[in-house]
């Protein structure tokens, strides 16, 4: 079995869900500590967790950092997860909650610093400088200018395709909840883009 065969639909980019049988049976052997169960599950994961992690930080380095942290745990606790256990899901959670910990972390160092520091910038995505086009440095420039609550279920949902109720879970939402954030992350991408999300390709 390879990382591919892993998604029923879509890239190794995509949340679109996994073949039941292939997950538990993924699940079992990461039970019992199998090396290869992790590596496949890495290869699968590990570009979208990283990509969500800059994305959330603005950083490299702490995407870096954090996302070998999420690995290091799942090599942990893989043992103890569930039959129903929704790996993507169990990842992003994990992620999504060190990267919930880093923030309060930074933010209570610059509260202690007080006058001493600066304002601190709005972090520009590290994909900015590396996008092909206007259009795309736009688009990752109002991602990146959304406050956390409102970046991190857009990238769930619009990047990486998880349903708002799957993305409720991540959250620690209902499922009402996270369809309402998401729809006003939408209308602040749209707000901020203008023309561009009416029309993608960016013209008319």
């Amino acid at each position: 079995m390879t990382a591919r065969s892993l998604v029923t639909v879509g890239d190794l980019g995509r949340y679109r869900g996994v073949d039941a049988a292939l997950e538990r049976e993924l699940i079992v052997r990461l039970r019992r500590g199998d090396a290869g169960a992790f590596d496949e599950v890495y290869a699968w994961m590990r570009p979208r967790l990283w990509t969500f992690l800059a994305r959330m930080t603005g950083r490299r380095d702490v995407a870096d950092d954090l996302a070998q942290e999420v690995w290091l745990r799942l090599a942990r606790n893989a043992h103890k997860l569930a039959d129903d256990t929704r790996l993507a899901a169990w990842l992003f959670t994990v992620a999504r909650n060190l990267y919930v910990s880093q923030w309060r972390s930074a933010q209570a160092a610059r509260a202690l610093a007080g006058d001493l520091l600066p304002p601190e910038p709005i972090a520009a995505s590290p994909f900015e400088a590396a996008a092909e086009s206007q259009t795309a440095a736009r688009i990752e420039r109002a991602i990146a200018a959304l406050a956390p609550t409102y970046r991190e279920i857009l990238l769930l949902c619009a990047v990486e395709g998880l349903a708002p109720r799957d993305a409720a879970v991540i959250l620690g939402l209902s499922a009402e909840a996270a369809r309402q954030r998401l729809s006003r992350a939408r209308t602040m991408i749209e707000a901020a883009l203008g023309d561009v999300a009416r029309y993608p390709g960016g013209d008319p």
